[in-house]
């Protein structure tokens, strides 16, 4: 297949995979970054490797929830900035009307026992998405030794010293900048290896692509998107103040979630201890036992897992009866919905305005070298998300409790099954769902 041959999609064609993503992206991050490559690279070759992955390392790169950024990203590239707006909405839309459901059933009725039957089976099968997220992205992008040695460090820095993420992103860039100064041939895209001539070599927009009218830089536009962006944002915060109060709850919580959205580095695990420290010990929305279970909520869902802000904001307006005890449901609504535009609004601003840039210094070795150096970090921060599933799915009560041994053979299975087949993870999340629940039912919960 040739790049002549593939034809540019129509801005609808695109929604509707977007929309579709929105609804299948279970599996956090890695997982969902895994699907985009796996239909946007490999199957529909709208975009090639090395485009997708220049566009990855920026996301990678700044605070907030990179799989979204990279669906908006992607869309601004395809079709200008309302194609990138409506992918990245449409990305997080289906979670967000998903756990407003599901914070309502969990506010309305409480816990029973077969959602917990449901998780220990769904949690494994994260886990191995997870994990294979990991593997598949490693062996496309660590090429040498050197890179590999990169990974490691990154996932030891995680594991045993827990260094901040923003601190591995920055060594890992300033290793690659000197890597692309003292060994170029370890820092290319390619390798330095010679070239193998696949099927995969043609995309709609690859490395000879010329680039859209759109992804031109100018300062004019830079300088109108960061204004368009602070007004929106100052906009919307102003207009929760008149309408509440400068000290009303979602006032407040406008102000916390975009804090939040700023110190998103490395994902939402990253940012979860804050969220926690000033949800439910300073401003107290909801208690340590719903932000747990929020959590559990999240994982399950499709999206990404920091749309866990919109339980939060859920139990936090349901709570405080916003409206009165007779429009409980109405306030969780208005938490949710404030909650998670503050904690997204960041993320497109930050592809729209920096997008341009970023598309100006593909193929130049001195700003990609820094990126295929923070591309092989990840590899580790993401092997180092795997461990962390593991450990809590396996040993949910810490090294003496009890060896889980059947989500063990739940998550092999849900790995074999997905390495092997290349199944779908839809029914893989599905069967996983159903073999948990049987379990807890045989064993009596």
């Amino acid at each position: 297949m040739t790049a002549s041959s593939i034809a540019l999609p129509s801005l609808r064609q695109a929604l509707i995979y977007w929309l579709k993503l929105g609804f299948i992206s279970f599996g956090g991050p890695a997982g969902q970054i895994s699907l985009m490559h796996q239909e946007l690279v490999e199957r529909r070759r709208w975009i090639s490797e090395r485009r997708f992955m220049h566009a990855l390392n920026y996301c990678m790169m700044l605070p907030g929830p990179e799989a979204q950024q990279l669906a908006t990203y992607l869309g601004w590239l395809l079709h200008g900035t309302w194609g990138g707006i409506l992918a990245g909405a449409l990305f997080v839309l289906p979670s967000l009307f998903i756990l407003i459901a599901l914070s309502w059933i969990y506010m309305a009725f409480g816990q029973t026992p077969v959602v917990a039957g449901v998780l220990y089976g769904v949690k494994p099968a994260v886990t191995a998405l997870v994990a294979l997220a990991a593997w598949r992205i490693g062996s496309r992008t660590l090429h040498h030794p050197a890179l590999w040695m990169i990974a490691v460090a990154a996932f030891l820095a995680l594991t045993l010293f827990a260094v901040p993420f923003p601190a591995i992103i920055l060594g890992a860039g300033l290793m690659g900048l000197l890597g692309g100064w003292l060994a170029p041939v370890v820092f290319q895209p390619s390798g330095g290896h010679a070239k193998t001539v696949t099927s995969h070599d043609s995309a709609l927009i690859d490395e000879h692509t010329p680039p859209p009218p759109h992804t031109h830089f100018s300062w004019p536009r830079l300088l109108r998107f960061i204004g368009i962006g602070l007004l929106l944002w100052g906009g919307l915060l102003g207009l929760l103040a008149a309408l509440f109060g400068g000290h009303g709850t979602l006032t407040q919580m406008g102000v916390f979630f975009t804090k939040a959205a700023l110190l998103t580095f490395g994902g939402a695990y990253a940012v979860l201890p804050y969220v926690y420290q000033g949800a439910v010990g300073h401003y107290q929305w909801l208690s340590a036992a719903q932000m747990v279970d929020g959590l559990a909520l999240g994982e399950t869902t499709p999206g990404p897992l920091i749309i866990v802000v919109a339980f939060v904001g859920f139990v936090g307006g349901w709570g405080r009866e916003l409206f009165g005890p007779e429009a409980l449901a109405l306030a969780g609504i208005f938490g949710a919905t404030v909650a998670t535009v503050f904690t997204f609004l960041p993320s497109f601003l930050f592809i729209l305005i920096g997008g341009p840039l970023i598309e100006s210094t593909h193929g130049n070795l001195k700003f990609t070298a820094p990126l295929i150096g923070i591309t092989a970090a990840v590899v580790g921060v993401i092997g180092n998300l795997a461990l962390f599933f593991a450990w809590h799915t396996l040993w949910p009560a810490g090294w003496k409790g009890s060896f889980e041994g059947s989500a063990a053979l739940i998550g092999i299975v849900a790995f074999g099954v997905l390495y092997r087949q290349r199944a779908g993870v839809i029914p893989v999340i599905g069967g996983c769902a159903v073999a948990g629940l049987g379990y807890k039912l045989l064993t009596g919960f």
